[in-house]
């Protein structure tokens, strides 16, 4: 009989002891029973036999994990605090009965690339660098470099992998990689169906897919040969995991690239401030373009004001295009009794309920419960409800009243649900189809828009004003970001509502500038300096939770080189009817952090390393 340690997929538990009368792989995945129900699990070691009695192991699938896919979970499961059931389960397994085929080498490729003396030198740079950083301008041809490093890597008989942070980029990276390297190139996220990942997992497996292209779970897929590694627009929020396990794509990326020894390219015109303190890195400057951004600034509140609306009727009476950033989706943000100040609340969450025109209901953003907008106050029964803050329907149905001839379209998740609507929106767009987009953060995410010569930014103070230590950094990067969309081809307006011109206008040309000096202002108190943790407990009865909390807390005051920087209630106290409460941590090593994570530890506990997110 022999004894092995199963990891559960999926299963929080720690890896449990069964037994097989047939010697097992070490990353085999096998079948195994747990309270009556039949899970599946990886081998993770050959153990003795234990005082207790054990499960015999069910079938043995045609599936393995490999050594370097155990070896990141592992180290996920340590430094991020989940199972190591959990973290295996990213993984794509490889098939047990499957003959790769090698890899052929790079033919001379359909599209040549001529590089510029600059992007020569910034090919040099990450050539000879394990892990870099390609910090370069919007525009400045960062994609022209990837595509020549991987041209390289193919023609060694290798694979690249390229790391992107939302699905909503992919449509146009596929056709400018497919362009350039032909069918070779496959795409994997979310939104394909099982049939779609079915075919694309054999062209990975049996390696006539040469170039993968996808968001974070491409990370996990089963690649062999595997030479390259780039985590395009590597500052985005988007490759941080918000459930457990709570991983960082781009630090895993990192990670799994120094176990397979081979480089990792981090690419940005806004990097984090963490990898530009902690890596070498290239400055390309400039673009292809001599066009030029004017700045003007407007100190207003969020709202939609009368020389908005001139600037857009006057780039569109010169048959020019534009952009409008609003930070809130649907119609308003919360809508509030003006009788009593009641604002309708979700009833399973602390938060307001956004209100969606187009469907004629409120909707939860956290829990996803919906209800029908009220006609009278809830609370004091009377008919004075208004709604606060703008959000992209009301802008777009604004916009839509300035002329009938103006074509408007809302661009935001709650009207791109889809893969062909997003592709057929920019399309639309750069076919001069529309005039006016309006929307989200997705405006920001590297699309490639032709022909911007207005964009307006509203809400950055709502940004720059949160209560998070990256708060400035998210809001200069965010407009870096928008900006860099405009002023392609000819010269562009950007109009900015912010009361805090003075400190956007010290960085807007030198996002370096900024970089430096917030890293002498975060020293010794916030990273990279310093590493944070986040304990966020949560339960249906809010008493226990907190008691946890504060249990907790006494155990950690106790410890030497870990702080607590704050504990209490959350930000946003209740979501999906659970009360939560939080813990934040400092310290100057995550090993210390990870030790006095691990003596109080608990089933309500989840663990949120190196945080983004505080509410």
């Amino acid at each position: 009989m022999f004894f092995y340690q199963i990891a559960l997929l999926g299963s929080p538990l720690e890896s449990l002891t069964y037994h097989s009368e047939i010697p097992l792989e070490i990353g085999t995945e096998v079948e195994a029973t747990l309270s009556h129900r039949t899970l599946k699990g990886v081998v993770i070691s050959e153990c003795e036999k234990p005082d207790f009695k054990t499960q015999p192991i069910g079938e043995i699938t045609p599936f393995f994990y490999s050594g370097t896919q155990i070896q990141s979970a592992q180290f996920m499961a340590e430094y991020y605090g989940c199972s190591l059931g959990e973290a295996l389960n990213l993984f794509v397994p490889y098939p047990i009965h499957h003959e790769p085929v090698e890899v052929a080498h790079h033919e001379r490729p359909p599209v040549n690339i001529t590089l510029s003396e600059s992007q020569v030198k910034a090919l040099d740079f990450i050539r000879s660098h394990n892990v870099s950083l390609l910090f370069g301008d919007t525009g400045a041809g960062k994609s022209e470099i990837y595509m020549s490093r991987m041209d390289e890597v193919l023609s060694d008989g290798k694979r690249a992998l390229l790391l992107l942070p939302e699905i909503s980029l992919t449509p146009q990276m596929e056709k400018r990689f497919k362009n350039h390297f032909g069918d070779t190139v496959v795409l994997w996220h979310s939104k394909m169906t099982p049939k779609q990942k079915k075919v694309t997992l054999e062209k990975i497996v049996e390696g006539t897919a040469h170039i993968i292209v996808g968001p974070r779970s491409a990370l996990f897929l089963p690649i062999r040969d595997l030479g390259l590694i780039v985590v395009d627009e590597e500052h985005d929020e988007s490759y941080k995991s918000s459930s457990r396990p709570r991983y960082n794509a781009r630090d895993m990326a990192v990670y799994i690239g120094n176990l397979l020894k081979i480089p990792v390219v981090l690419g940005s015109a806004t990097p984090s401030l963490s990898s530009y303190a902690k890596y070498p890195f290239f400055r390309l400057r400039g673009g292809y373009f001599e066009s030029k951004r004017t700045f003007v600034f407007e100190p207003s509140i969020e709202a939609l004001t009368q020389s908005i609306d001139n600037a857009i009727m006057e780039n569109f009476e010169k048959a020019h295009q534009a952009i409008v950033f609003i930070p809130t989706r649907a119609n308003f943000k919360y809508t509030v009794c003006d009788a009593c100040g009641y604002h309708v609340e979700c009833p399973f969450c602390s938060v307001g309920m956004s209100q969606h025109k187009n469907s004629r209901a409120l909707k939860c953003h956290y829990c996803n419960y919906t209800e029908m907008v009220p006609k009278v106050c809830p609370k004091c029964q009377s008919g004075a409800l208004r709604t606060a803050r703008l959000g992209t329907a009301e802008a777009v149905e604004h916009f839509g009243k300035l002329s009938e001839n103006l074509r408007v379209q809302q661009f935001d998740r709650d009207v791109i649900t889809t893969q062909n609507k997003l592709i057929k929106v920019l399309e639309a767009f750069n076919k001069h189809e529309i005039d006016l987009l309006v929307g989200t953060q997705m405006l920001s995410k590297g699309h490639d828009y032709h022909d911007i010569t207005l964009a307006v930014v509203m809400g950055i103070d709502n940004l720059l004003s949160q209560s998070d230590y990256r708060a400035r950094e998210k809001a200069l990067s965010l407009l870096v970001q928008i900006a860099g969309r405009s002023g392609r081809k000819q010269n562009a307006t950007v109009i900015v509502q912010s009361f805090n011109e003075s400190f956007f206008r010290d960085y807007l040309d030198d996002y370096e500038k900024f970089l430096i000096d917030e890293l002498r202002i975060r020293n010794g108190r916030y990273p990279p300096s310093k590493k944070l943790s986040r304990l966020l407990y949560a339960h249906k009865n809010g008493i226990k939770a907190k008691s946890e909390m504060e249990s907790a807390v006494m155990h950690i005051e106790q410890m030497a080189n870990v702080q607590i920087v704050g504990y209490g209630a959350s930000p946003i106290e209740k979501i999906a009817d659970k009360y939560r409460f939080q813990i934040l941590l400092r310290s100057d090593k995550s090993t210390d952090l990870i030790r006095a994570i691990k003596h109080v530890k608990s089933p309500l506990c989840e663990i949120d390393m190196d945080p983004i997110e505080f509410t």
